[in-house]
């Protein structure tokens, strides 16, 4: 037995730090499972199926702004990196598993509008998501939002008491079988805001494991579709498994 990122570290001829770093990314699969613990111990003989992250593509850039289509399983913090661009600062942050529009300021003017815009709710986002059952008529969803640390990470939950205002109104878009593939608007942004609202409904997001989801997935079925602020409307396309789910 040996723990697995040193086994994987041998498998791809890399450092036992990167073989680490992809397994804690959840890249890494043995038998269609995803490896979570880094450290486990495992069979000398395992194999494991590594995934690539797709590409990173810019979809508009000016003297103020970056709009980028961010691939799942890449952190936010990680994009000016991929792309070679230095002088930039995130003005908002997506999950790893969210794929989809991410802006970056170029100037520190708007920068500083930008944030303003998002404390003022001046901002419209709208999403793409795979759910578990059958969802059929628009509905929004109003209930108030804690979030705490469990395990070393964000977690949310609904708190009547202590959770702060949060409104999600979601459409339906699709049904296959027994998933729904839903259109979502957000008019507040609190940490796992559309994660914690649609489980909250009986409808977890499909991978989403944490919130309720049964089904296993390679990531979190969620999209940023769209954002526009100050002017500016950007749309991201959908990857292949928002498109059509398999």
């Amino acid at each position: 037995m040996e723990k697995a990122y040193k086994l994987l570290a041998k498998q791809e001829k890399i450092s036992n730090k990167k073989a680490k770093d992809l397994i804690d990314r959840g890249l890494v699969y043995f038998l269609d499972r995803k490896v979570k613990i880094a450290r486990a111990e495992m069979p000398e003989d395992t194999y494991f199926r590594v995934e690539t992250i797709d590409k990173v593509n810019i979809i508009y850039q000016d003297e103020h702004v970056l709009a980028i289509n961010k691939p799942a399983l890449l952190d936010s913090y990680e994009l000016a990196e991929a792309i070679e661009e230095e002088e930039t600062e995130l003005i908002h942050r997506l999950d790893r598993d969210t794929s989809g529009v991410i802006l970056l300021a170029r100037s520190a003017d708007f920068l500083e509008d930008a944030i303003k815009a998002f404390k003022q709710r001046k901002v419209k986002k709208r999403y793409i998501a795979w759910i578990e059952g059958v969802f059929f008529e628009e509905m929004t969803i109003d209930a108030p939002i804690a979030t705490h640390k469990q395990g070393g990470k964000a977690f949310s939950e609904i708190n009547e008491k202590r959770g702060k205002p949060a409104i999600t109104i979601v459409r339906p878009l699709e049904i296959q079988g027994k998933k729904s593939k839903v259109e979502i608007e957000i008019l507040t942004g609190r940490t796992h805001q559309i994660r914690v609202h649609l489980s909250s409904i009986g409808h977890p997001i499909v991978g989403d494991e944490r919130y309720g989801s049964v089904t296993r997935s390679k990531r979190i079925l969620l999209h940023a579709k769209a954002i526009s602020l100050l002017g500016y409307a950007f749309e991201a396309k959908e990857p292949k498994d928002i498109r059509q789910y398999k």
